[in-house]
């Protein structure tokens, strides 16, 4: 059976895990959705105060190596066991197994600064979203459902993200095979999409 990885990359808030989601949701049990979020490495060697302080916006700040695996074992059939991240205590949470399905979306901020990724991909998607948008939308997140200070959010985004998404995603938005404006509510740029990897999946039968 062939399966097709899509690449979701983006900014933060620019609506990937949105646009992730209702792939997923038009292939239903034909589909899994695997997080670069999950994979940021374990710190259990710092306080807790040290490892708030880390910069989770620069790709070291991830085990790419250990997602490039997983990705190739799913592309393969085989299950896996993938870690979790717990982004109010920052540390990993408990492992969790995943079956491979014929559609497999890889969705992350960083995805595509990563070559072998990148090749590992066979649609590469790229989620364009103002950058007010963006900010407004991780404030929101961050406050209600991870427990942070409107000042941290905003110290976090002024010395890590903005700097990180200059430097890192903007750049890698040249290797996205389609760029989609407006995040999730771009109704006919998902349906294009799932237009496509319907023909695609059909061509490979």
């Amino acid at each position: 059976m062939e399966r097709i990885v899509i690449g979701i990359a983006g900014g933060t808030g620019s609506g990937k895990t949105t646009i992730a989601k209702k792939v997923f949701q038009a292939f239903k049990n034909s589909a899994v959705i695997l997080c670069h979020d999950y994979y940021y490495k374990a710190h259990e060697e710092m306080p807790f105060e040290e490892r708030t302080k880390l910069n989770y916006d620069h790709p070291d700040s991830l085990d790419t190596d250990m997602l490039v695996q997983h990705v190739k074992q799913l592309k393969e059939g085989v299950a896996i066991k993938h870690p979790t991240y717990d982004f109010v205590s920052h540390s990993r949470g408990e492992w969790q197994e995943m079956q491979s399905a014929k559609i497999i979306i890889v969705e992350g901020i960083l995805i595509f600064t990563s070559k072998e990724l990148c090749d590992l991909c066979d649609v590469k998607l790229f989620v364009d979203t103002d950058a007010d948008v963006r900010f407004i939308r991780r404030l929101k997140r961050d406050v209600e459902k991870r427990g942070r200070s409107m000042d941290s959010v905003i110290n976090q985004y002024l010395n890590t993200v903005k700097p990180m998404h200059e430097q890192f995603v903007e750049p890698s938005k040249a290797k996205a095979d389609l760029i989609i404006p407006e995040g999730g509510h771009n109704v006919i740029a998902i349906s294009m999409i799932v237009d496509g990897i319907r023909k695609k999946l059909s061509q490979g039968e």
